[in-house]
């Protein structure tokens, strides 16, 4: 099956390493989906961008922290192109707050966007990926999901939950055609709505090998081999593009 036949979901795809995942599937042939929860000018851009590559793109607003919401999503993407081909759970919540001083409901927000929403679309999307023989679901963790964050507790318990949601779905569906990997993205240059954690993540580079912050496109080239062809023979495997920073 041809790439142009295919589309893809991508989640936070407004910007940053989700808008580069969805322009290079774009680039790929594949339709995409973009998503995200507030900031509609910047998914429309994206789309637009994607479409001036000769793609069909859908701008699918809502909060996937909801299963109603994820659900409807899913449900616009299919009735759109028929299937959702390759699945990209990229948006998540990073709030930075002391253990002690989480609330119930902070807590259950970042499980909702960061696991959560990962549950529901896959089970969205995969009866569409079952019934062609052929899927790709690609899970975003970081490295919160490999040492933990002091000062980010939920983050880094929902992205382990992610991490073993993506090596349970490996197992189960591999063997009928659907691949189930992650990327853990090191420190990335992007837009960031808190100052504190831009600094935060800058002065991470340190301990980058390469020397410097890598690319949200560097992330998506990773991303690009696992949703073709190509990437088939990867399955429950979580990619590290960190620069070779110690984990």
């Amino acid at each position: 099956m041809a790439a142009s036949q295919r589309t893809a979901l991508i989640t936070g795809a407004g910007r940053n390493i989700g808008r580069a995942c969805a322009l290079g599937l774009a680039k790929d042939g594949f339709n995409v989906v973009v998503n995200g929860s507030a900031n509609r000018a910047a998914c429309e851009a994206a789309a637009q961008e994607a479409t001036a590559l000769g793609v069909e793109a859908l701008v699918a607003m809502g909060d996937v922290g909801v299963p109603e919401e994820a659900q409807r999503i899913a449900r616009e993407a299919i009735a759109r192109f028929g299937a959702v081909d390759v699945l990209v759970n990229n948006a998540a919540l990073r709030p930075n707050k002391p253990f002690l001083e989480i609330s119930e409901p902070e807590w259950r927000r970042v499980m909702a966007v960061d696991l959560d929403a990962a549950v529901w679309l896959a089970r969205a999307c995969l009866p569409g990926m079952l019934e062609k023989g052929w899927g790709r679901i690609v899970n975003f963790t970081g490295m919160n999901a490999i040492h933990g964050h002091a000062g980010r507790t939920p983050v880094s318990v929902a992205k382990h939950g992610v991490w073993g949601l993506t090596k349970a779905l490996a197992k189960e569906f591999g063997p009928r055609g659907v691949t189930t990997n992650a990327i853990s993205p090191g420190p990335i240059r992007g837009e960031r709505d808190d100052p504190a954690a831009a600094r935060q993540i800058e002065q991470t580079v340190a301990r980058v090998p390469v020397g410097r912050m890598g690319t949200p496109e560097e992330v998506a080239a990773a991303l690009r081999l696992l949703a073709s062809d190509a990437g088939a023979f990867i399955n429950g495997q979580m990619i590290q593009v960190n620069g070779g920073a110690e984990t």
